[in-house]
C-alpha cells in the first residue's frame, strides 16, 4: 500500500485517471478537487506506484472521529481490475470496516468485491445506483471519443423560462443548511446537516430567493465535483425552477474547469426528463454507493 502525498504526485493520479474516464470519474472528481487545496483533507492510496490497479481515497485518519459518521467516512473507489481487487480493500489501514461508512465508485462491477468482504468483515451493506449525466460541453473535453460514437450532442439545450421578478438568483449560506437536509434523500439528520454546511463553505452554491427572500429551490455540490442536494420546497415546484438552477449552477462550474456532473435515482422520471431535454449526456456507467454497517 503507498499513501500519495504531495502536489507532483497527486497531479500524476488525475492524469492517470482521467485516461480512465468515465469509469473512473467519482474517483477522478474527487482528486482534481485534492489538486485545489484539498479542502475534505482526503488522502489517496493506491495498491502499488507508479502503475497502480486500485486507487482508494479516504479522509486522512484525524478527520474520522465519529464512528457514527458516514458522510465524512466515505471512501471513493476505482479499479482497473474490479474482480482482483478485494485482497487490497480488506488490507489493514485501506478501509476501518469497523466504522459506519459509505463507499463511492462508478463501477457497479465492484458489488461483488465489496458484498464479499461486507460478509468476511461482518458489515451489513446496502447498494443504491443511479444514472449519471454530464454537461456535453464538458463530456466533449473529457470524453470526447463517447460524443462522437454516439453521435451525441455537443452543447446543452435550453432551460425553461422563469419569472425572474418572483425569483432571485443567488448562493447559499451555512443558516439554509436545515432546509437543504430537510428535502435531501440522504439526509435529515444532524450528520447530514454538517455535511451539507461543510460543503456550503467550501463549494460554489446556486439557489433561487422566493417572494419572501428565502430559498426555494437550490444546488450544491460535494468533494468529489457531483452536484448533490438538489431540490425545490413543495409549493414550487413544477415550474422549471429546478432545470433552471441546475443549468446555471453546471455552466457556471463549467468555466471554472470544473468536472461537474450529477446523478439522479433510477425511478426519478422526472429528473431524467429533465437531463434528457437539456441534452445532458447520459454516461455509460452508473453512480454507486454502498451504505456499511458493522454487525
Amino acid at each position: 500500500m503507498f499513501h500519495l502525498q504531495g502536489p507532483q504526485v497527486l497531479q500524476m493520479l488525475e492524469k492517470s485517471l482521467r485516461k480512465s474516464l468515465p469509469e473512473s470519474l467519482k474517483v477522478y472528481g474527487t482528486v482534481f478537487h485534492m489538486n485545489q487545496r484539498n479542502p475534505f483533507k482526503l488522502t489517496a492510496l493506491v495498491d502499488k506506484w507508479p502503475d497502480f490497479t486500485t486507487v482508494v481515497i479516504r479522509p486522512q485518519e484525524e478527520e474520522m472521529t465519529d464512528d457514527f459518521d458516514y458522510y465524512t467516512n466515505t471512501y471513493q473507489i476505482y479499479s482497473k481490475n474490479p474482480p482482483n481487487c478485494q485482497e487490497f480493500l480488506g488490507a489493514s489501514g485501506v478501509i476501518n470496516w469497523k466504522q459506519h461508512l459509505q463507499i463511492q465508485s462508478s463501477q457497479s462491477s465492484l458489488n461483488e468485491v465489496i458484498q464479499n468482504l461486507a460478509a468476511v468483515k461482518l458489515v451489513k451493506v446496502e447498494q443504491q445506483q443511479g444514472i449519471m449525466y454530464m454537461l456535453p460541453e464538458r463530456a466533449s473535453k473529457l470524453l470526447p471519443s463517447l460524443l462522437e460514437a454516439k453521435n451525441l450532442p455537443l452543447k446543452s439545450g435550453r432551460h425553461k423560462v422563469i419569472n425572474q421578478e418572483m425569483f432571485q438568483l443567488s448562493s447559499l449560506d451555512v443558516t439554509h443548511a436545515p432546509l437543504v437536509n430537510k428535502f435531501w434523500h440522504f439526509g435529515g439528520n444532524e450528520r447530514s446537516q454538517m455535511f451539507i454546511e461543510r460543503c456550503i463553505r467550501t463549494f460554489p452554491t446556486f439557489c433561487l430567493l422566493g417572494p419572501e427572500g428565502t430559498p426555494v429551490s437550490w444546488s450544491l455540490m460535494d468533494q468529489t465535483g457531483e452536484i448533490r442536494m438538489g431540490g425545490t420546497v413543495p409549493e414550487y415546484r413544477g415550474k422549471g425552477l429546478i432545470s433552471y438552477l441546475m443549468d446555471v449552477h453546471i455552466h457556471a462550474l463549467d468555466k471554472l474547469d470544473y468536472p461537474s456532473y450529477y446523478h439522479t435515482a433510477l425511478t426519478n422520471k422526472i429528473i431524467q426528463k429533465m437531463s434528457h431535454s437539456l441534452n445532458h449526456i447520459t454516461l455509460p456507467c452508473n453512480w454507486n454507493q454502498w451504505h456499511c454497517v458493522p454487525l
